[in-house]
């Protein structure tokens, strides 16, 4: 296969960035409508304000579609500004670890144990858990940030964690850890976890 061009490198970074700028306007979209609940209610009267706020996100959206509909000049202004939102959402180059020794094999049998630990606890009595889940999971305890499926992928196969192409839970197929798979906990751990 050939070297991707320059300009082939630029597109995937800008196509990365806009993909996590779109998942963090998501999650920040969603979060601002869930806390519109009111727990001091209950039935529809706690979720009102979540509706009231999802219409205004609707309206403000059919707003901007007939804004373009109308005055299309304005993506003149609009692509620009999306395209520096998207670059400013990359993450930051991080600097070469040239200093820092590479993992230990106990470093990495333990983030591997950890790892585990969590999808055990994740697929509970299901056949198992999607990447997805797992990689959403991870970043809302503040890992894996600007991850997608796939580096998560790949990152469970260098820790020697078996990837299934179609693992079927709640009626979906989809990358992910069948619990068929896992190796067997210690006996150490069968028994804290028996205790």
């Amino acid at each position: 296969m050939t070297e991707p061009t320059a300009m082939q490198r630029r597109a995937r970074t800008l196509t990365h960035g806009q993909r996590l700028l779109l998942h963090r306007i998501g999650h920040r979209a969603a979060a601002w409508v869930r806390a519109g609940r009111r727990d001091d209610l209950n039935g529809l009267a706690a979720i009102l304000g979540c509706i009231l706020r999802a219409i205004l996100l609707a309206a403000g959206a059919y707003g901007a579609w007939l804004l373009i509909r109308r005055w299309p000049a304005v993506l003149w202004v609009l692509v620009p500004v999306w395209c520096w939102a998207a670059i400013r959402a990359l993450p930051k180059a991080a600097p070469e670890p040239s200093a820092e020794e590479p993992p230990t094999a106990e470093d990495t049998a333990a983030q591997r144990e950890q790892l585990l630990d969590l999808i055990r606890t994740l697929i509970g009595d299901r056949p198992g858990v999607h990447l997805a889940v797992l990689l959403d999971h991870l970043q809302k305890h503040g890992q894996a940030e600007g991850w997608e499926v796939g580096d998560l992928k790949d990152r469970l196969t260098a820790l020697q964690v078996p990837v299934r192409k179609s693992v079927k839970v709640a009626r979906r197929v989809a990358y992910g850890v069948h619990r068929d798979d896992l190796p067997q906990p210690s006996p150490a751990e069968a028994a804290q976890e028996a205790a």
